[in-house]
C-alpha cells in the first residue's frame, strides 16, 4: 500500500490514489450531512481555505439552500482577495508539432490530416504585433513536445523575440509559458529568460486513465510529468499555475487530485499554485469529446469553480475561450479572476484576416473580439486588467502570496488594473467601449478609499491620456 504523504516529492504519495477513494467515499457520505456542511462553510468563511476532503464534501453536497451559500461565499471571497478585476491575456501558439500520442489533443503524433506548422521569429514578430494592435500586454505561449522542432533553445529564442518587439504603444510585458514538463536545467532557463508563470496542466490525475490517454511519447511517463512542478521550483520559477482537463476522467476524482496537488506545493515549496485553470474537453479536428463519456453539465463545472475558489482563496482562476459567453459569465461570478479575449488556438492565426481553423488546438466557443470582451466585462461591472506589475516589481511567489493573504495586494492591484484599461481605451478601444471605459474608471476612483491614492491615481491617468505608458505602482 502506498502512504499518502502531501510532503513527499513521489507522486502517487502525494497525488495517492486510496485516499482520493476515502476522500470521495466520505463525501458520500456526507453530502446531506447539514451540520457537518454547515461546519465546513464556517471554516471557509475564515479565508484560510479547505481541505480536499472538506472541499469535496462540499462538491458533493446536494442541498439547495447550501449551494447557495456556497455559491455566494465564493463571490465574495473572490472579490475579497481580487475585487471585481478580471486579468486579460491571449494565448499564442507556436508549434504543432509533437511526438507524444493523447487521445484529447488534435497534435498527438498519429494525426495524419492536421497541417503541421512552427513559426519563424519573423512569423512570431507579426503575430505579436498583430496581438498588440488588439491591445494585449500579457501572453501564455503554447507549443507541442517535440525535442527536434520545438526544443528549449526555439522556446528560448520566441521569449525574447516576443518581448523584444515594441510596435506603436504595444508592447508584451508578461510571456507566460505553457509547454511539456522538462528538466530543472530548463526551467532555469525559462526564468532566466524572464518568463511569469509557468504552467502545465496535469490532464487527469487518476493514473492508470493518464496512461491510457497517453498511449505513447515522453508524456506517458505519469510520475514525470505530475512532479513538474516541483522541478519548476527546484529551477528557481516562483510562479507555477496547474490545472485538469475536466472530462477526460471523473471529475469529481480531478477535484480531489487538483487541492491535492495544492496542498502538495503548499507543504513542500510554502507556495501554493499562483494559478488554477479549468479547462473542458472540446471538439477538434479529428477529437470528439463525447468518446470520453466523463462530460459534466454547466452547472456542476460552475460549482467546481466556486469549491476551488472557497478552498484556496488566494490563487488566480483561468478560464478560456473554450467555454461560451453564456457559461464565462456564470463562472465568473463564482472566482474566476483571469479570463483570455480574442483567442485564437491556430499556429499564425492572429495574422490571418479570417479564423483558421485547420492547425486549431480545439474549438473556440467565444469568438468575440478582445474590445468587445472588455466592453462586455465592464458592463457587467468587472474591471477588464492589463496590468504586469507584480512580476516586474519582484511581487511572486511568497511574496505575492503574503499580499493576497493578507489583503495588501488591493492597493497595488486596483489603481494598476484601472490605469491599464485607460491605456486600453486610449490606444484600442471602440468609441462604445471608451464611453463604457470612462463612466468605470470614474466610478471605481471614487471607490478608492484614500483620498491621496486617489489623486495619484487621476494624477497618472491625466499622463496616458497626454501620451505616457506603462505607469505602475
Amino acid at each position: 500500500m502506498i502512504k499518502y504523504d502531501p510532503k513527499s516529492l513521489k507522486a502517487e504519495e502525494f497525488i495517492n490514489d486510496e485516499e482520493i477513494r476515502a476522500t470521495l467515499a466520505y463525501a458520500d457520505e456526507n453530502k446531506n450531512n447539514l451540520e457537518l456542511i454547515d461546519q465546513i462553510i464556517e471554516k471557509a468563511k475564515l479565508r484560510k481555505g479547505l481541505s480536499h476532503r472538506e472541499a469535496s464534501v462540499l462538491l458533493a453536497c446536494e442541498n439547495e439552500e447550501k449551494n447557495n451559500e456556497i455559491y455566494d461565499l465564493a463571490e465574495q471571497i473572490k472579490k475579497d482577495f481580487y475585487g471585481t478585476r478580471i486579468v486579460m491575456f491571449a494565448p499564442l501558439y507556436l508549434s504543432n508539432y509533437c511526438v507524444n500520442g493523447c487521445l484529447y489533443c488534435p497534435y498527438h503524433a498519429v494525426n495524419k490530416t492536421i497541417p503541421r506548422k512552427k513559426l519563424t521569429q519573423e512569423e512570431v514578430r507579426a503575430e505579436v504585433i498583430a496581438l498588440q494592435d488588439m491591445g494585449h500586454k500579457r501572453l501564455a505561449i503554447e507549443a507541442g513536445e517535440d525535442p527536434v522542432n520545438n526544443p528549449i533553445e526555439y522556446i528560448l529564442e520566441c521569449i525574447n523575440t516576443i518581448y523584444s518587439v515594441k510596435h506603436k504603444n504595444g508592447a508584451i510585458r508578461r510571456v507566460n509559458v505553457n509547454i511539456a514538463a522538462t528538466t530543472v536545467e530548463n526551467y532555469r532557463k525559462l526564468k532566466e529568460a524572464g518568463i511569469g508563470t509557468y504552467i502545465l496542466f496535469q490532464e487527469t490525475y487518476h493514473k492508470e486513465g493518464y496512461e491510457t490517454l497517453h498511449p505513447t511519447g515522453p508524456k506517458h511517463n505519469y510520475a514525470y510529468h505530475t512532479e513538474a512542478m516541483d522541478r519548476a521550483m527546484e529551477g528557481g520559477i516562483d510562479d507555477v499555475g496547474i490545472g485538469v482537463l475536466f472530462g477526460l476522467d471523473k471529475y469529481r476524482y480531478e477535484f480531489a487530485g487538483l487541492l491535492m496537488h495544492a496542498e502538495h506545493l503548499e507543504a513542500v515549496h510554502g507556495v501554493g499554485p499562483h494559478t488554477i485553470s479549468v479547462p473542458r474537453v472540446k471538439k477538434a479536428d479529428d477529437i470528439d469529446p463525447t468518446a470520453f463519456d466523463n462530460s459534466l453539465s454547466d452547472d456542476m463545472f460552475c460549482k467546481i469553480a466556486a469549491c476551488i475558489r472557497i478552498a484556496v482563496p488566494y490563487t488566480g482562476m483561468i478560464i478560456s475561450t473554450r467555454e461560451t459567453p453564456e457559461v464565462r459569465e456564470k463562472i465568473i461570478r463564482l472566482g474566476v479572476s483571469q479570463i483570455s479575449g480574442g483567442s485564437r488556438t491556430s499556429v499564425g492565426g492572429y495574422t490571418e484576416e479570417e479564423r483558421p481553423h485547420d492547425t486549431e488546438q480545439f474549438d473556440v466557443s467565444d469568438n468575440r473580439t478582445l474590445d468587445e470582451v472588455v466592453r462586455w466585462l465592464m458592463t457587467a461591472g468587472y474591471i477588464p486588467s492589463f496590468c504586469t506589475a507584480c512580476y516586474r516589481e519582484g511581487r511572486t511567489g511568497d511574496r505575492f502570496m503574503s499580499l493576497c493573504k493578507s489583503g495588501q495586494i488591493q492597493n497595488c492591484c486596483h489603481p494598476n488594473a484601472l490605469m491599464t484599461l485607460k491605456e486600453f481605451l486610449v490606444d484600442y478601444a471602440s468609441e462604445e467601449t471608451k464611453k463604457v471605459g470612462d463612466a468605470l474608471i470614474e466610478k471605481e476612483i471614487n471607490n478608492i478609499g484614500k483620498d491621496s491614492i486617489k489623486e495619484v491615481v487621476r494624477t497618472e491617468l491625466k499622463k496616458i491620456e497626454n501620451g505616457k505608458r506603462d505607469i505602475y505602482f
